[in-house]
């Protein structure tokens, strides 16, 4: 039943059902300001689908679109250091906004290469499409055309499902100007069909027009199509099957009720399946590019590996809203799931419930194998006693894994991103400890495992009258020099039982 699958299953079927093979799925965003969460899931959605569809012997194509003719609108923060050399060029498409650093060919371009290099750490594989390059070869000149003649159709159908009325001197085209190179503020004056007049004229608030007058033709390629004009007409262009949106362009008067309509009533085409996800939100606000707001992806790999962020976006229904609060515990929690969810793949997926079932297959869109098989805590745990990594993976029993984990382990260490329990040193040497605390650790037997270290302190501190909860007090001050700490049995066991009773004189 539909409820008990991932929604990348009901969508792959759906696909299967709907349309023809081979199929086609599209994405895109505008390359406007640094990758994060939001637009993470631009290109992770899409490629879940596709990774479905292939897991059924489908032939499937994914084209992500980087929609960098775009007017640039506002300096990102990310780019506050550039601002006097950005300022000047806004308005303009990002495609040309000289980019500051000098790394990327355009504005637009160092932010989406910015996310190619995101994309290959996270496995994704798709045609990066530049939008700008597919209107220079004439691509949208068709469509141009097309809404042109259908001017007043395609007017009438953007005002009845925006539920807002137009300017009258609406156009479908932007066309750039051939003075100062803006988009955000030229508007058409006249046209007949291939060629118009339009003038550079247009306040938008962060900029202005410079007053050019001047005149061109849909063959110079010089403009872009209005956006909920333009997204119906790349949807026809590259023949997508299926294509989805966040949810504020499925909201009444979004531009996904524009798209159906001027793609069924005014092409007179077939629709592609639409599918809409929930915001992501950062600590309970919607992320933002240009006002910061969320902890970068870039900072995010350097803390969990991809496979375990993606596993975390792919999860979740998909119209329901992720809220990131990337604190240590958080995401100790999320590795701790991934790990369980490793587990629940290799068993019969017929066996597992509802909840099982979609960890399993959020976990089989993640990765193709699991890299560690420790636990991330018992790395972090291990290398926080011993302080060297040979030693940790002799003791782990899994040299592979730590080596895996050993870069996000020392991020964590060198960003002091420790929850506060594994923020200590161990107290090697002579540790001055209570009578009871050293009749305890002496009662202990070698061959104990962490489980039965921790329920031999409630055992000793019952037989001895002692509250449990000060009796753990105890141990931890003379272990660690402070009141908590890792789970009591853990930290003895990757301390050693025999090298603590030396060490306490026990």
């Amino acid at each position: 039943m539909t409820e008990h699958k991932h929604w990348s299953e009901w969508l792959a079927e759906r696909v299967i059902e709907e349309k023809k093979e081979p199929y086609v799925i599209t994405g895109g965003m505008t390359t406007s300001g640094p990758v994060h969460f939001g637009t993470l899931c631009e290109f992770l959605f899409p490629a879940s689908v596709k990774r479905a569809l292939e897991a059924r012997g489908k032939k499937v194509s994914f084209y992500f679109v980087a929609d960098i003719l775009d007017a640039f609108d506002s300096v990102p923060l990310a780019m506050e250091e550039y601002k006097s050399q950005l300022e000047p060029h806004l308005g303009k498409p990002l495609c040309d906004v000289p980019d500051p650093t000098g790394k990327s060919k355009s504005f637009g371009d160092h932010y989406l290469d910015e996310a190619k290099v995101l994309m290959k750490k996270f496995g994704i594989e798709c045609t990066i499409v530049r939008i700008n390059e597919y209107y220079q070869q004439g691509k949208f000149d068709e469509w141009a055309r097309f809404y042109l003649k259908h001017e007043a159709d395609a007017k009438k159908i953007v005002e009845e499902t925006s539920g807002k009325e137009e300017k009258k001197d609406w156009s479908p085209l932007m066309p750039i100007c051939q003075n100062c190179g803006k988009i955000a503020t030229t508007r058409v004056l006249s046209h007949d069909g291939e060629n118009y007049e339009y003038v550079c004229d247009r306040d938008v608030k962060y900029t202005k027009g410079c007053g050019f007058k001047g005149k061109a033709k849909i063959a110079d390629h010089r403009y872009k199509i209005t956006w909920r004009l333009h997204w119906p007409a790349w949807k026809q262009i590259f023949h997508s099957s299926i294509e989805g949106a966040g949810m504020d362009h499925h909201t009444k008067g979004g531009s996904e009720d524009t798209c159906k309509e001027i793609t069924t009533k005014l092409m007179k085409a077939e629709y592609h399946i639409p599918f809409k996800y929930g915001f992501i939100l950062f600590q309970g606000k919607k992320y933002s590019k240009s006002k910061g707001i969320g902890m970068g992806i870039s900072d995010m790999v350097m803390l969990i590996p991809p496979e375990v962020i993606k596993y975390m976006l792919v999860k979740p229904d998909l119209e329901e809203n992720v809220d990131i609060n990337p604190t240590a515990e958080n995401m100790l929690k999320t590795m701790e799931d991934f790990q369980k969810a490793a587990e629940l793949y290799t068993k019969d997926m017929e066996a597992l419930n509802r909840h099982e079932r979609k960890m399993a297959i959020a976990y089989g869109l993640s990765t193709d194998k699991l890299r560690w098989k420790v636990p991330f805590i018992d790395v972090l745990l291990y290398y926080q006693i011993y302080k060297d990594w040979k030693e940790t993976a002799r003791l782990t029993g899994d040299p592979e894994g730590v080596e895996y984990l050993k870069p996000y382990i020392g991020e964590w260490i060198a960003r002091d991103f420790m929850p506060d329990d594994y923020r200590f040193k161990y107290q090697a040497g002579k540790i001055e400890a209570s009578e009871l605390a050293k009749r305890f650790v002496a009662s202990l037997k070698d061959d104990m495992d962490a489980l039965a270290v921790h329920n031999a302190v409630f055992d000793f501190a019952k037989a001895n009258g002692t509250d449990p909860k000060a009796m753990f007090g105890e141990l931890y001050q003379a272990i660690l020099g402070k009141e908590r700490g890792p789970r009591m049995g853990k930290l003895i066991i990757a301390i050693g039982i025999s090298r603590l009773k030396k060490d306490m004189g026990s």
